[in-house]
C-alpha cells in the first residue's frame, strides 16, 4: 500500500482555468529515481507562481505539483553517498516545473539536483534563502570575482523582492554601498534596515535617467527587474562596471546602445540558477553558511503552512510581494 502525502496540486479544469486545491498523493506516483526526500521547508519564488497559474513555459503537464525549492531529509536512497537521514538541499533544474516539486511533503529526485545541507546551516535556514538567495549569491560572486567588493558603489533592482532583498542584505554586509531601486515606497524602511544606504523608488529612477548616457553613479548592479529599468541601469554605470542580469519582472525586452560597452567598457553578466552546477550550488550554500552568513534572516521572511500558500503565491504575481515567503510542509 502506497504511502500518501500533503501537497498542492495545480490542475486545469474543463473551462480551461488552473485551479490550485490542498490534496492528498500517493508516494508510489513520485518520480522513480534515487532519492525520496521528506521535504521540511519549501520557498515561494515566481517561476512558482506562474507554475500554479499555468503560465505557459513553465510546466507542460497538469495536474502538477509546484515547487522549485525544498529542504528536507533522504528517507529512502539507492545511492550510498546519499544515506538515509542526510539533509540535503534541492534547487532548480526541473524540479517543480515538470518533477512534482517542493510544494508536496515528498519529493523524489535524482541524487544529482542534491546538496548535502552545511552542517552550520538548518533546512529551515536553506529554504529562508532558496532560490532567490542562490540566484542572488551567483550575482555576487560573479561581481567579486571581477571587482573588489568593500566600499563598491553596486544598484540593486527589485530589491525588495527575494533576489533583490538577498543581495542588499548580503552586499551591504561584505562592505559594499547600495542603492536599492523599489517600486514600493511602504518598502523604503525595510531596505534600510536591510543596510541600502540609498533607496529610489522606481518611477524617481527612470525619470532622472538620460539616455544614451547617463551621469556614470554605478560601479556594479545586480538587476532583478529587466524591461525599461534594465536600460536605466546600463547608461547609469561607471567604467569597467559589471551588471549581473537575474530577473525580468518589469519585462524580458529592454533597449540600450552600445555606448555602455564601448565608451564604458561594461560587462553585461547572465545569471541562471536553475541549470547552475552542483559545484558552483555548493560553493554558494557553503558562502551563506559561512563568510555570507546573513544575520537575523527571520527579519526577512514570512512563514506559512501549505494551507496558507494561494494568498501568497497572488501577491507574488501582482508585485506586491516583500522579501521572503519560508513554507512549512
Amino acid at each position: 500500500m502506497s504511502k500518501y502525502f500533503k501537497a498542492l496540486t495545480t490542475s486545469l479544469n474543463n473551462n480551461g482555468k488552473y485551479i490550485n486545491r490542498i490534496t492528498k498523493r500517493a508516494i508510489g506516483d513520485l518520480p522513480n529515481y534515487e532519492l525520496l526526500v521528506k521535504v521540511k521547508y519549501s520557498s515561494l519564488n515566481y517561476k512558482d507562481a506562474l507554475s500554479a497559474t499555468g503560465i505557459k513555459g513553465v510546466t507542460r503537464d497538469y495536474p502538477h505539483t509546484p515547487g522549485i525549492d525544498a529542504a528536507g531529509v533522504v528517507e529512502e536512497s539507492s545511492n550510498t553517498s546519499f544515506p538515509v537521514g542526510t539533509a540535503v538541499i534541492i534547487t532548480g533544474y526541473d524540479l517543480g516545473m515538470n518533477t512534482s516539486g517542493g510544494f508536496g511533503q515528498y519529493i523524489r529526485v535524482p541524487s544529482k539536483w542534491a546538496v548535502k545541507c552545511p552542517a552550520s546551516l538548518s533546512t529551515k535556514e536553506a529554504m529562508m534563502i532558496g532560490t532567490a538567495g542562490l540566484t542572488a549569491g551567483l550575482s555576487i560572486s560573479a561581481i567579486a570575482e571581477k571587482l573588489k567588493l568593500m566600499n563598491l558603489s553596486v544598484i540593486v533592482t527589485g530589491a525588495t523582492g527575494g533576489v533583490g532583498s538577498i543581495a542588499v542584505r548580503v552586499l551591504s554586509s561584505l562592505g559594499a554601498k547600495v542603492t536599492a531601486v523599489t517600486g514600493k515606497k511602504e518598502g523604503t524602511s525595510f531596505l534600510k534596515t536591510l543596510g541600502a544606504e540609498k533607496v529610489i523608488l522606481r518611477d524617481d529612477f527612470l525619470n532622472s535617467t538620460k539616455f544614451p548616457l547617463n551621469k556614470a553613479l554605478y560601479s556594479a548592479a545586480v538587476d532583478v527587474a529587466g524591461g525599461n529599468i534594465l536600460s536605466a541601469v546600463l547608461a547609469s554605470m561607471k567604467y569597467n562596471s559589471i551588471i549581473a542580469v537575474c530577473g525580468n519582472v518589469a519585462g524580458a525586452k529592454f533597449e540600450t546602445s552600445v555606448f555602455p560597452f564601448i565608451l564604458r567598457s561594461n560587462s553585461l553578466v547572465g545569471i541562471d540558477s536553475a541549470e547552475a552546477s552542483i559545484k558552483t550550488k555548493k560553493n554558494i550554500w557553503n558562502n551563506f553558511a559561512n563568510a555570507w552568513r546573513i544575520k537575523n534572516i527571520k527579519s526577512m521572511c514570512k512563514e506559512v503552512d501549505l494551507d496558507d500558500l494561494l494568498p501568497e503565491i497572488h501577491k507574488i504575481i501582482a508585485g506586491k510581494q516583500t522579501g521572503r515567503v519560508l513554507i512549512k510542509l
